[in-house]
């Protein structure tokens, strides 16, 4: 009896150890360069993932180069791996096109959104005392773009789409001392990309004062880019809004993920989400206004949760 006993306590107690096992989903999020604001993002949901469920997903955050590497990646994953990238990037994947053309895989079309992130937003950031308010006062300025990234790409086509090519000096000077060049007058202003608040934004708004510009509706259109607006207030010295334009950013999955740990992912972000806010006012900029730039298909689980929690989606979207 005894033996009979101790026999079904084991296969108790190893059943319920199985049952906590099998409760833990572990996901691994693959985001950006370890230096990235986005990378610190990766970690703040990694954070909020196991406070928002007690522990019943654990994210693991890996390093990258990129978002087109994020894509990528997708031919080799399984159902635990979640990746940021711009939407634009997953339809080009798609499409076969731009960097994706001869690397088309079926895997691309198993792609699905499961929550908007903060998007790289431009700004052009010009000191008071150079009194440049638009673009056109930019001409004859010293303007920092920096090197290789979006930011410093973007920077460089608006300037030939509002005629200021050739117009403006370019400084040789990188973009991590573009606060301090600002400062000792060595620029007039600098081209960042971020999410917002930017952060070197902030430093620059502080402690000299700047005017980031906004953009005309006829601007924002020729440049093909997202319509944002940074509230009032968001800077030191900012009484207006500021109009912009951004690349929004998206965490996706794939159909290989299972719909339940769709689900708790996507609930557990926008229930965690005000918690992220208070910590860093990035996640601020993060609402349902944004669900809008999701195109194509959100994953089942987390269609699962927007229906219940009342998100207008497009059809695109289911």
């Amino acid at each position: 009896m005894k033996k009979t006993l101790l026999s079904l306590a084991l296969a108790a107690s190893m059943g319920l150890a199985s049952g906590l096992a099998s409760a833990e989903t572990r996901i691994t999020y693959k985001s950006a360069k370890s230096t990235s604001s986005y990378y610190q993002m990766a970690v703040q949901i990694a954070e909020a993932m196991k406070a928002g469920t007690d522990g019943d997903i654990i994210v693991t955050v890996e390093e990258s180069q990129g978002s087109v590497q994020n894509v990528m990646e997708v031919r080799a994953r399984g159902g635990d791996y979640v990746f940021t990238t711009p939407p634009v990037l997953v339809k080009l994947a798609q499409g076969g096109k731009a960097m994706f053309e001869g690397k088309s895989d079926p895997k691309f079309n198993d792609i699905r959104a499961l929550f908007p992130i903060p998007s790289l937003t431009m700004h052009f950031v010009m000191s008071e005392d150079s009194g440049v308010t638009d673009f056109a006062g930019m001409e004859g300025k010293t303007i920092l773009l920096g090197k290789g990234s979006f930011g410093a790409r973007e920077g460089e086509k608006y300037l030939k789409l509002f005629g200021l090519e050739g117009k403006v000096d370019l400084a040789e000077v990188e973009l991590s001392n573009a606060v301090a060049a600002l400062k000792n007058g060595q620029i007039d202003g600098f081209v960042t990309a971020g999410s917002f608040p930017a952060p070197n934004v902030i430093e620059a708004a502080a402690s000299t004062g700047v005017k980031v510009i906004s953009l005309n509706d006829d601007q924002i259109a020729e440049t093909k880019r997202t319509r944002l607006v940074i509230p009032a207030g968001t800077y030191a010295g900012q009484s207006e809004d500021i109009v912009t334009t951004s690349l929004p950013v998206v965490a996706y999955t794939t159909t290989a993920m299972d719909d339940d740990a769709a689900y708790e992912l996507t609930k557990t972000f926008w229930e965690q989400k005000g918690d992220m806010g208070n910590a860093a006012p990035w996640w601020n900029g993060v609402d349902k206004g944004l669900m809008g730039n999701i195109t194509g298909k959100i994953h089942p689980g987390a269609l699962r949760y927007y229906k219940e929690a009342g998100f207008e989606l497009t059809p695109e979207q289911q």
